[in-house]
């Protein structure tokens, strides 16, 4: 995150600000961060079985915002069809939901988590009907701190992988309409952001990671950026990858696919050898992707990546965007059937 800095981090007309309010000590920096990421792991760890009520009792201002939901696009699809309600937390189409912490990063007054949420589908979800089948799959938060309470947080689930492992469509609306995500056009052009942290403060190793990840969104991004041994772990579209290597038009990616791409930068979060990036992918589908003929349309999904640092060296990273939204923008919904 950028010191002292705002970032607007904005999906579907709401934004959570990627803000950082730092302590001047050292010590008091990184004692505020594991305090914060302490209320955000007992939240977590409370939510699978307290009542809603008395959860945000506990760990959310009375003025808290939630500026995105974790399954968005199916809450979205869902609204006004008069479907069963899920439960609380889900726990009503996933009874013995288990959320499983698998990364959690602090800096200033915000936290980053990623976890696994696992179960078995027994009730209604966003209107399909309980299937029986495990699930495992990702969702991440970023929350945002004051005063020992979550007063803000945005969360981003793999919907794609959701449907996926059911088996299952969105199911059909009355109107026979799906609901997009917009393209907004928010976030911040990355040249803008690399000027800014090359004038700023670069002793600390957490700002030097922060400018090394910056630079692969500017307009001239190094060649020579990563370590010999980079790994990149996960695809940001990884199921729509897996549909392109499954029918043979893996080499039609993303990038290849939007040659206007121009992400933009909504903010970045940095521990030790830590970075996470919040960026939107944003571009016009003029070629081919993985299969699906050019629509000419424009597309702007969040994504989330991940950076792993040692000896100031770009080592792995690991990527998770909305997928579910993106085959939403493109009339593509075939690609989770393969």
């Amino acid at each position: 995150m950028i010191t002292r800095r705002k970032f607007l981090l904005q999906t579907a007309g709401a934004g959570l600000a990627l803000a950082s309010h730092f302590p001047r000590d050292a010590a008091a920096q990184a004692s505020l961060a594991e305090r914060n990421k302490q209320i955000v792991l007992a939240y977590k760890a409370t939510a699978k079985s307290k009542p809603l009520a008395a959860i945000q009792s506990e760990f959310f201002s009375a003025h808290y915002k939630r500026t995105r939901g974790g399954l968005q696009n199916l809450a979205n699809n869902a609204e006004g069809q008069g479907f069963a309600d899920n439960g609380e937390y889900l726990r009503g189409a996933i009874p013995d939901r288990n959320d499983v912490v698998e990364e959690i990063v602090a800096e200033g007054d915000m936290v980053g988590m990623l976890w696994r949420v696992t179960g078995t589908h027994r009730g209604p979800l966003f209107g399909i009907p309980p299937t029986g089948k495990q699930i495992n799959f990702y969702e991440a938060g970023i929350f945002k701190l004051a005063a020992g309470k979550i007063v803000e947080a945005w969360f981003l689930g793999d919907e794609a992988g959701l449907l996926k492992q059911l088996g299952a469509k969105i199911p059909p609306r009355k109107d026979g309409r799906m609901v997009v995500p917009p393209v907004t056009n928010t976030g911040e052009d990355p040249d803008a952001v690399l000027k800014r942290l090359e004038a700023g403060e670069l002793s600390r190793p957490e700002n030097r990671n922060r400018l090394t990840v910056a630079r692969s969104k500017g307009s001239t991004p190094p060649k020579d950026d990563r370590a010999p041994d980079f790994k990149q772990l996960r695809f940001g579209f990884q199921h729509m990858r897996d549909y392109g290597i499954a029918n043979g038009t893996v080499k039609q990616s993303i990038t290849e696919a939007l040659p206007d791409r121009r992400d933009r930068i909504d903010g970045f979060l940095a521990e030790g050898n830590k970075v996470w990036m919040l960026f939107k992918v944003s571009g016009t589908q003029s070629a081919p992707l993985y299969g699906v003929a050019p629509t000419h349309r424009r597309v702007e999904l969040p994504e989330i990546g991940i950076m792993t640092f040692a000896d100031g060296q770009w080592k792995q990273a690991w990527y998770f965007g909305d997928e579910l939204g993106m085959m939403l923008q493109l009339d593509a919904l075939h690609m989770l059937q393969a």
